[in-house]
């Protein structure tokens, strides 16, 4: 967990007079940089500054694995690590963006990508384990987190209380753009266009009848994923620097399509033979 430390204006302040009245002005700066305060035209922008982001909390998933077979111990083990991973950049974007976007943006903007990556990880742990043991069931419930904001005063080491006019380079989720386009203020057009993504249903194998319902219902979910994406090109046109598609909203689809495609092979794999390299189909592109 990234925490920064707080950042306090430093100002030289000449003052005409005698020993006593330096030693006077001298101990008010001194009181008010340990406060976190400021003084003149600085006073709205340390007041954001002050304001600390918090912290990100997910559930622990390691407690909650059955014994791991030594074959999947590598492949756990390193999915493990990339949930650790994944909350430490969380955390660093959660300093890094501070003061920007709407009262939406932290959960639009961060702790929904950070579910689908979540849920894609904690889905190839369940696959790891199943291939030579009873897959667990139920891990999904772990891969929300929510934001503690009880952070401490001065954690913004971005310093986005005084020029929070650009998204964060990683930002991603559901309407991402329309919460950093609130404060970012650019003009940089990204075009709209449309996304388009491999079709996975060419690409699957016979479906055995157990698994054509949660089979359908995946693909189905696919369409959605890319429907949503195509709004949120609308939505959010002309906001964002040059990588604000790429970041805020192709990378959190390929997320989004990774988790689904997994529940296909999963749900195909129960009795039948689990199709392999469908997670190369998770990327898209935007076409104008």
């Amino acid at each position: 967990m990234s925490r920064a430390l707080p950042k306090y204006n430093k100002r030289r302040v000449g003052f005409i007079g005698g020993a006593a009245a330096l030693a006077l002005s001298g101990a008010v700066i001194a009181g008010s940089a340990l406060a976190g305060e400021s003084s003149g035209d600085g006073g709205d922008a340390n007041a954001r500054t002050l304001a600390g982001p918090g912290t990100i909390s997910c559930p622990d998933v390691a407690p909650r694995l059955p014994a791991i077979p030594a074959s999947a111990q590598a492949e756990v083990e390193r999915n493990l690590g990339d949930l650790d991973t994944q909350i430490a950049e969380a955390d660093k974007r959660l300093v890094d963006t501070a003061g920007q976007g709407g009262p939406d943006f932290v959960r639009n903007a961060i702790l929904g990508p950070l579910e689908d990556k979540r849920v894609a990880a904690i889905n190839r742990i369940a696959t790891a384990i199943g291939r030579t043991a009873e897959r667990p069931s139920g891990l999904d419930a772990l891969a929300p987190c929510s934001l503690d904001a009880e952070g401490s005063a001065g954690q913004d080491d971005a310093g986005a209380g005084e020029e929070a006019t650009t998204p964060p380079a990683e930002d991603g989720g559901e309407d991402a753009g329309q919460g950093a386009g609130e404060d970012a203020g650019q003009a940089g057009d990204t075009g709209v266009g449309t996304v388009s993504c491999p079709d996975v249903a060419p690409r699957l194998p016979a479906i055995p009848a157990s698994a054509q319902a949660e089979v359908e219902r995946n693909l189905g979910d696919l369409d959605t994923q890319i429907a949503e994406a195509d709004k949120r090109l609308v939505d959010t046109a002309g906001q964002g620097g040059p990588d604000f598609v790429r970041n805020a909203i192709l990378g959190p689809l390929e997320d989004k399509r990774v988790a689904a495609i997994n529940r296909i092979a999963t749900a195909i794999g129960r009795t039948a033979e689990r199709p392999s390299g469908l997670d190369s189909l998770a990327a898209c592109t935007l076409t104008q």
